[in-house]
């Protein structure tokens, strides 16, 4: 068969494994997504086909790469999926990255991306995260939140790194609701320097991600009783 139709091919092999008892679920999980565009793949399923492709059949995987766009949400599922496992560099990320995610349309998507090679060059990467979160696009602002929690919270933590967050001044809700996970995350692995951001008066954020990011963070159990009811008090 030639290259040249495997994204055809893809989203048959994709549809032959959904699940369509599962594609009502998932409809209710990702609403900004017109049901009618969901198969139903379940997420292992997603992924072991994902493994299959780029051991099997890396080319067709390129090709599909380069299709853009999908017709499915379950396409863009795997288009996810796949830069991960073929990138190869940070800059070869990136350039996927850049082509993919104007595309992408829900939370979902936008989070199950997963970059190994991200961790080849985090300063890069750091700088790129800048650039996302400063874009138009709600959900590759969302993707630079949700990369620099999954990426600097540990031993690559600045400080500097919350104020990235703490700036950012849209109203969607994604990109709030992400800057809350990143800012509930951030209270359970580095409380002393987030910490004073939320104890500050006036507050440092807007009130609903302020809130949203305390509750988070009390839903921990990596947090004791005494720290959370510390941190119901910084409630406003």
């Amino acid at each position: 068969m030639k290259t040249s139709d495997a994204p055809i091919r893809i989203k048959r092999e994709l549809e032959a494994i959904a699940d369509p008892a599962y594609r009502s679920f998932q409809a209710k999980l990702v609403p900004t997504v017109d049901a009618a565009r969901i198969l139903g793949v379940r997420t292992p399923a997603l992924r072991a086909y994902a493994k299959r492709l780029v051991r099997e059949r890396a080319d067709e995987a390129h090709a599909f790469l380069n299709a853009l766009p999908h017709a499915t949400y379950d396409e863009n599922n795997l288009h996810g999926e796949l830069i991960g496992r073929v990138a190869q560099t940070p800059e070869e990320a990136f350039t996927l990255l850049d082509a993919f995610l104007p595309f992408v349309d829900n939370w979902a998507t936008c989070d199950l991306i997963r970059v190994p090679a991200f961790k080849h060059d985090l300063p890069a990467v750091l700088g790129k995260i800048r650039l996302w979160i400063a874009a138009e696009h709600e959900y590759t602002v969302r993707f630079g939140v949700v990369q620099l929690m999954t990426l600097f919270l540990d031993d690559a933590f600045d400080p500097g790194q919350l104020d990235l967050i703490a700036a950012i001044d849209r109203p969607e809700y994604y990109i709030n609701m992400a800057r809350a996970w990143y800012f509930s995350f951030a209270l359970i692995k580095q409380p002393c320097a987030t910490l004073p951001l939320f104890e500050q008066r006036p507050i440092a954020l807007d009130a609903w991600t302020h809130n949203k990011a305390l509750q988070k963070a009390r839903e921990s159990r990596r947090i004791s009783t005494e720290q959370k009811a510390y941190l119901q008090s910084l409630k406003v």
